[in-house]
């Protein structure tokens, strides 16, 4: 399981037209989950993305989690995290979850978060979707369970 994560001021996720999920200062996250991933995986990482200490305290150093600052997250599904580039052009997506398997983890993912206490919006599973969001700093990390 794959997450990339932005501290963002802002985010949001639009579908046809619509914005379905959209917060103000808080953590973006894009999902992917692969083959064999399981429920473990997701639980870690909703706890360490929510303990993560990537905001600023008055002294400017990254000192304050999302709790602490009273953040929310935004939460997109992204296959193409699954995807290797190493040969050709085209990228396989041969380690990607089957849909149905990585619609179920991502749904787990997002209660995992909730359980954090914090606010959690999301995008749309296997939806064409806009992502915006303004990236504070920026500042950006990878993180893989």
């Amino acid at each position: 399981m794959r997450a990339v994560i932005q501290r963002v001021s802002s985010a949001s996720v639009t579908v046809d037209g619509q914005v379905v999920g959209q917060i103000a200062q808080g953590i973006m996250v894009l999902l992917g989950v692969e083959k064999g991933d399981t429920e473990t995986p997701a639980d870690w990482l909703a706890e360490k993305i929510v303990g993560l200490r990537i905001f600023e305290d008055e002294a400017g150093k990254m000192n304050r989690s999302l709790i602490d600052i009273g953040g929310a997250v935004l939460a997109v599904s992204q296959f193409t995290l699954a995807g290797n580039c190493d040969k050709g052009r085209r990228p396989s997506f041969d380690t990607a979850a089957p849909a149905e398997e990585g619609k179920r983890l991502y749904d787990y993912f997002v209660e995992a978060l909730k359980r954090q206490n914090v606010p959690v919006q999301t995008g749309i599973f296997q939806a064409d979707m806009q992502v915006a969001l303004v990236n504070d700093g920026p500042v950006t990390f990878i993180l893989e369970r």
